[in-house]
């Protein structure tokens, strides 16, 4: 019986690592806002006084084009990578597959608390990666209903926390006002005003909070180290609730669609025409509402994206819209040069992906340039825009002379269990 390997170069799939690069790259311009602002303004735009002017109009397209879009297309093709490892005829055995999403795991780690990225998403991949081997002989109707299922769940939870947000503040304000004339409160209305407590903190934090974010940022090594781990256990916590289920529902839709083909670039153009305008025009329609509501709202916390019931039918078309336009460019051979970037980003996905935290480590903290909460958000994504251009030119330089990635080398070699071959043959 033959050992198990690693997929040769000319067995990968264009369109699977054009969208992959695609993902990867384009997940930045949300990410950007983690490494180079406060937390709260990932969701706010009135923390950096971005709500007018150009800092305004970066808030705007990030939001309509890129926020959870990005997430959801990179939790697809991780869903189709689940297909590709453990099926067909390549299929790699259960040990082979669990050492790999157990790697993965050590990956995201790494990337959580040595390199200080607190938004990092290998761990929930890895872990999500370990529910999904027993469902990849699931036939695409069983995944395309299962996601169905899991965003249902995730609206229900959305709505549940939008009503939260809605009622919890006039509750507590009514109590709290009752108090302050002197009347007698029972201990359930005063639990209102704990929760309401509890609940406004995730969104706008305390001075204790505050100073914890700071340090991760401007302290020490050791300072920072210690507050963002504080930071990621909070993070940690609300995996159960929504965060799992989030990555979990793309990785089933995108299981789906490469079974379909869909992923694969083998559907005729018409199909790909057809999901692009249904995928971009839902989507569309759905985050300018979205967009238009919070900026009305004056940002208020109920309209945050995360309780809008909405939220996954606006990026998750979004995410179809721009899978079948990148699906269209491969198939009809256009943008080859912006093609070959891309792939050559996605084919590196892993390196890339952690080349990102570490120049979010040597820009933003104290260790390096110190630019957090100095530049404005229009400027982050000049930032955004040299980080492609890294990213890109790296991929290129290295897959001409080796066959994966660095990072990818490493993963490969601690797999298998043997030295993957890493030079190209010439």
């Amino acid at each position: 019986m033959p050992k198990p390997a690693p997929v040769p170069a000319a067995e990968r799939i264009e369109t699977i690592d054009v969208v992959r690069g695609f993902a990867l790259l384009g997940i930045l311009l949300m990410n950007i806002l983690a490494f180079g602002l406060p937390g709260r303004a990932y969701f706010d735009p009135s923390v950096d006084a971005a709500t007018g002017g150009i800092d305004y109009a970066a808030f705007f397209m990030a939001e309509v084009f890129a926020d959870g879009v990005m997430r959801a297309l990179f939790s697809m093709l991780f869903g189709a990578g689940v297909v590709i490892l453990a099926c067909g005829p390549r299929a790699k055995s259960a040990a082979v597959y669990y050492r790999r999403q157990l790697l993965l795991l050590a990956f995201g780690l790494f990337d959580s608390y040595v390199l200080l990225w607190s938004g990092d998403i290998l761990v929930l991949y890895a872990l999500a990666g370990l529910v999904l081997y027993p469902l990849r002989n699931w036939r695409p109707s069983a995944l395309f209903a299962s996601a169905g299922l899991v965003f249902a769940y995730l609206a229900g939870f959305y709505a549940l926390l939008f009503v939260g947000l809605t009622v919890l503040p006039e509750q507590a304000e009514a109590v709290q006002a009752r108090i302050e004339a002197g009347e007698t409160v029972s201990a359930e209305e005063r639990g209102s005003i704990k929760e309401w407590e509890e609940l406004r903190t995730i969104y706008q934090p305390g001075a204790a909070a505050l100073e914890n974010e700071r340090l991760k940022f401007q302290g020490s090594y050791g300072e920072a180290v210690q507050a963002n781990s504080r930071i990621v256990l909070e993070l940690y916590t609300a995996y159960p609730l929504f965060l799992f289920w989030d990555a979990f529902a793309c990785m089933l839709l995108g299981m789906a669609m490469y079974k379909t083909g869909t992923l694969r670039g083998q559907r005729d153009i018409g199909f790909y025409r057809r999901l692009a305008v249904l995928g971009l025009g839902v989507g569309l329609a759905v985050n300018l509402c979205e967009v238009a509501i919070q900026t009305r709202s004056g940002f208020a916390l109920r309209w945050m994206a995360d309780s809008i019931v909405t939220y996954d039918l606006g990026r998750v078309f979004m995410a179809l819209g721009w899978a079948a336009l990148l699906a269209i460019v491969c198939l009809k051979g256009w943008l080859g040069r912006v093609r070959a970037g891309l792939a050559a980003a996605g084919r590196m996905a892993l390196s890339n992906y952690i080349l990102q935290s570490v120049l979010g480590l040597a820009i933003f903290t104290s260790l390096g340039l110190g630019l957090w909460n100095e530049l404005p958000r229009h400027q982050l994504y000049l930032v955004v825009l040299a980080e492609w251009i890294v990213c890109i030119a790296f991929s290129i330089y290295w897959l001409r002379r080796f066959r994966f990635g660095p990072l990818e080398w490493l993963w490969r070699t601690l797999t298998y269990g043997r030295l993957a071959t890493a030079k190209r043959a010439t």
